[in-house]
């Protein structure tokens, strides 16, 4: 083991903690601390969740755009879209979790019966009034399980029950969900390029669906988690026979059930369903080529807020791991903790995890330290590697001393 001359950065942010940016500053600061004249290229990950479209707008020399709209409890809420720029320049990037995210949601009101995709829709139709034709919705973090039927309505859409009533927000109330009415929704709608940037592994239906799989996450009891189901599988009937991508499977196709069914609903509107980083990072949005600074590393290092049995299902880590793992160079990922089943992501090609808590702290502290943290828990694994790079070297010469006698 050699002492590794050039790092990769390429970490996603902290949900509600640390943005991508600061994480990968901080990863930078603590590597320096060991290494101060190693080479560093920092590159935060945009994943669709928080900060997504505040990173792609910094990576392209975008802006971003202020817009107020309807939260996911109804109250309004200051949110943003990405004008991004470069040769990005005429896409928008709109980040679900700025409008309808779960950090949005006080704890006493988290219902996902309940809360809506309204500002989503809201956001997407300002930069659709801007002139805006291309819009990547980031999926990640949501709020809401309405199946972007919220989103749907503030684009100008219709949901009616049986006797063709307008059914209220909330994923709940598409139970009695009978119809969609297109007719009004936002004339240019149809000539835009609506991509979705979402986890492929969430769908709408079924024991893998979004209802069971993340209602409990976002304050769903047992027999609301059945009722959103079965609500989940009566609006899948209806984009079925309503929405514009006829023969589309809106039940379990890949990416259906993102944020909260969101990627089903936006399909019913032509959206495209695409992998998350084949739309953020391989599509060329932000300009960079992650595959080529792979090949051009000798250590790789990746953070998320958490490690457990959910990241390799197209966490950042996983994503990155497996890269690096094609292009032959190791990977360490730092967390903010590491949960049940974080030690499988040893056979999805990341090399060492290792938490930023040394000590046991609630989750305040935690977040209100995240920074100094980080830089410290990157210090003290980039020490332990120095001395795995020294035991190696020792070793070696041990071994060359015996030949040589």
């Amino acid at each position: 083991m050699a002492v590794p001359q050039r790092v990769l950065i390429a970490p996603s942010g902290f949900k509600e903690s640390l943005s991508a940016e600061t994480v990968a500053r901080s990863i930078a600061a603590g590597v320096r601390r060991v290494l101060p004249g190693v080479q560093i290229t920092a590159v935060p990950i945009a994943d669709g969740g928080e900060g997504t479209a505040a990173t792609l707008a910094a990576a392209t020399g975008g802006v971003l755009v202020p817009v107020n709209v309807t939260g996911p409890v109804g109250e309004p809420v200051e949110s943003h879209f990405a004008r991004l720029g470069g040769s990005a320049s005429g896409t928008a990037v709109v980040e679900m979790a700025a409008a309808a995210g779960l950090r949005l949601v006080p704890r006493k009101l988290r219902d996902p019966g309940a809360t809506t995709t309204y500002g989503v829709g809201e956001l997407i139709r300002a930069a659709l009034d801007e002139g805006i034709r291309t819009i990547v919705i980031g999926c990640g973090d949501s709020g809401t399980s309405d199946g972007g039927a919220g989103a749907l309505q503030a684009l100008g859409a219709r949901v009616l029950d049986g006797k063709g009533r307008v059914l209220p927000f909330g994923g709940s109330a598409l139970i009695d969900a009978e119809r969609l009415d297109l007719s009004g929704i936002h004339p240019a709608v149809r000539e835009a390029t609506l991509i979705v940037a979402c986890n492929q592994h969430n769908v709408l239906c079924g024991k893998k669906g979004v209802a069971r799989v993340f209602g409990p996450q976002k304050g769903a009891s047992p027999h609301q988690v059945e009722e959103l189901a079965k609500a989940m599988r009566q609006w899948a009937r209806v984009l079925e026979r309503d929405g514009l991508q006829a023969g589309f499977d809106y039940r379990s196709g890949p990416g259906t059930g993102a944020s909260g069914g969101l990627g089903a609903g936006l399909a019913a509107l032509g959206a495209k369903l695409v992998p998350r980083f084949d739309a953020l990072i391989d599509s060329g949005l932000a300009g960079l080529d992650l595959d080529a600074l792979m090949r051009g590393a000798d250590l790789v290092i990746t953070a998320e807020g958490a490690i457990d049995f959910q990241t390799p299902k197209g966490k950042v880590p996983a994503v990155i791991a497996r890269r690096a793992q094609l292009a032959g160079v190791p990977v360490l990922a730092l967390a903010g903790s590491l949960g049940k089943g974080a030690p499988g992501v040893h056979d999805i090609g990341i090399d060492a995890i290792a938490s930023i808590m040394t000590l046991p702290m609630n989750l305040e502290d935690a977040v209100a330290n995240g920074e100094q943290l980080l830089i410290e828990a990157t210090e003290r694994t980039m020490r332990l590697l120095l001395l795995g790079a020294a035991v190696s070297s020792s070793v070696d010469a041990r071994r060359l001393e015996l030949r040589a006698s």
